[in-house]
């Protein structure tokens, strides 16, 4: 059984309104594709191709994106009548992507939407990140690092100076969990996305649109001894100001992208 990965695609991205006002933020575009598709990259480069995309704020742009996404990415005719007829030609590299769509609620928080993606998720285990993110970490060294400790739960943990919140750490257990605290410039771990966790993490999460899954059930779950830390020391960027934006756009145009330099 295939390994699921859930992208979490809803937010409004309102630090980033010059691109959002009309499109979700993972729907930006970096290098010509958006940040969602460099997300995607990354996973389906260790062969992870199962996603559930929890969808919020302008979803069906990212509905649209993935029905219509063997005719943006290469040449086809069209056979125009009563009964259409479009044949492709030039088969992409995305072959075999299978693309859940679960629509969350506009205004439904992160804990909320993980939830409503319970259905779909069959194995004991799944994979969780942010649609705002891109890494250069290898997927399967996390995941055996998640099967190794027998814990339930597992947050790589990156070290740029930043705004967003810390993870208090003794070892690689996290014993507690803040997000985007006032104060800023730290250089201690914070949460890069690109999580594990095992399917019980669900009796923590509550379908109401204000469950945050960023409190209490990740607190819940450090101050249990149920989560642990997975440092990754290479490439990580989020994309959550406009100057984020440029940033990894310039970055998008080196060869390979810094998060498509994979250490396998």
């Amino acid at each position: 059984m295939a390994l699921k990965t859930i992208i979490l695609c809803g937010g409004q991205g309102t630090r980033l309104r010059q691109e959002t006002e009309y499109k979700p933020k993972p729907m930006v575009n970096i290098g010509g594709k958006p940040i969602l598709w460099h997300i995607m990259k990354i996973y389906a480069h260790y062969g992870f191709l199962d996603f559930v995309l929890a969808l919020g704020y302008k979803g069906n742009a990212i509905r649209d994106y993935f029905l219509n996404y063997d005719l943006y990415a290469g040449n086809f005719t069209i056979k125009l009548g009563v009964r259409k007829k479009i044949e492709v030609h030039s088969p992409h590299s995305d072959q075999g992507w299978r693309i859940t769509m679960v629509e969350t609620g506009e205004n439904n928080l992160t804990g909320s939407r993980i939830k409503q993606c319970e259905e779909y998720i069959d194995d004991d285990i799944m994979m969780v990140t942010y649609g705002d993110g891109v890494s250069n970490i290898n997927i399967r060294k996390l995941l055996e690092f998640h099967k190794s400790h027998g814990r339930m739960g597992t947050i790589t943990g990156v070290s740029p100076t930043s705004r967003w919140g810390e993870l208090k750490t003794e070892g690689d257990r996290i014993i507690s969990f803040t997000e985007k605290p006032k104060s800023s410039g730290s250089t201690a771990n914070i949460s890069g996305g690109f999580m594990i966790f095992n399917r019980e993490v669900f009796k923590l999460l509550s379908r109401d649109e204000s469950c945050v899954f960023e409190h209490a059930p990740l607190s819940k779950l450090a101050q249990s001894g149920e989560l642990m830390l997975y440092h990754h020391d290479g490439f990580w960027a989020a994309m959550d100001t406009y100057r984020d934006y440029l940033y990894l756009n310039t970055l998008a145009s080196e060869t390979p992208a810094p998060w498509f330099c994979f250490d396998d």
